[in-house]
């Protein structure tokens, strides 16, 4: 298994604090943002290798930078997306750094805790109650058995309370799935697609993460407020560090 951390985008709804600094370098109380989502790839067994897709070298540079600044028990490499062409091109760019693994993908600026299985054996999505469905992906599954059955984007109705978040875990073949896909009608390669294309093949399990878990989506003033609000107040109530990223 093979990580890769989705770190590009411009940041347009954390404007201005995003003008000069990547959103993948602001503040979550005391780390980086960036910290967070490798914290998460690299509590699964076997991921070892990661690759950081970037909006631009100057940002590949920043972040590189800051991640060198702890001593990372991983490969981590880097790589610019040069044009937001959707989360699913991420598995383009990444076809050599793939090969012949399996991938997991966490986007950048996602924070998670809770325990996860540490191995993954198949591919593998996530479900989230929400109170905004208006703003994710949520997903219909078969509740006998947990399979997913279809990923509707942004829906005014949606077909369960569960919105999938950013950390998605796939078989090798998702480079292949990735290049079959046509762009969307705002000209994006999108994972909703991709995860209907296992969904087709009814080979994409559904594991709900509880309520003990935390997700925070910091693409937003307010989820980032809430996030930084959230790691302070239990790391100063317990001796968890959230976002750690060396033993």
């Amino acid at each position: 298994m093979k990580g890769i951390i989705l770190a590009g985008g411009n940041g347009s709804r954390l404007s201005p604090l995003t003008t000069a600094v990547s959103k993948q370098l602001l503040p979550v109380y005391d780390k980086p943002l960036i910290f967070y989502p490798l914290s998460t790839l690299l509590a699964f067994e076997h991921i070892k290798d990661i690759l950081v897709i970037c909006s631009s070298d100057q940002n590949a540079d920043s972040i590189k930078k800051t991640i060198n600044t702890q001593n990372v028990n991983a490969n981590i490499s880097y790589c610019v997306q040069e044009n937001p062409n959707g989360l699913a091109e991420a598995f383009i760019i990444g076809e050599k750094f793939i090969g012949n693994s399996n991938v997991t993908m966490i986007l950048g600026d996602n924070i998670f805790y809770g325990n996860f299985d540490k191995f993954i054996h198949k591919p593998t999505i996530y479900g989230v109650k929400t109170k905004y469905p208006e703003l994710y992906g949520m997903v219909k599954f078969k509740e006998s058995s947990f399979v997913v059955d279809r990923v509707v984007e942004k829906p005014s109705s949606p077909p369960s309370p569960y919105a999938v978040p950013g950390l998605y875990h796939f078989d090798n073949s998702v480079v292949d799935k990735a290049k079959s896909l046509k762009p969307s009608m705002r000209g994006e390669l999108e994972i909703a697609d991709l995860i209907n294309l296992y969904a087709n093949e009814n080979y994409l399990d559904l594991k709900i993460l509880p309520d003990s878990h935390v997700w925070f989506d910091c693409g937003n003033f307010d989820h980032l407020l809430e996030a930084s609000n959230f790691v302070k107040a239990f790391q100063a109530r317990s001796s968890t560090i959230i976002g750690k990223v060396v033993d």
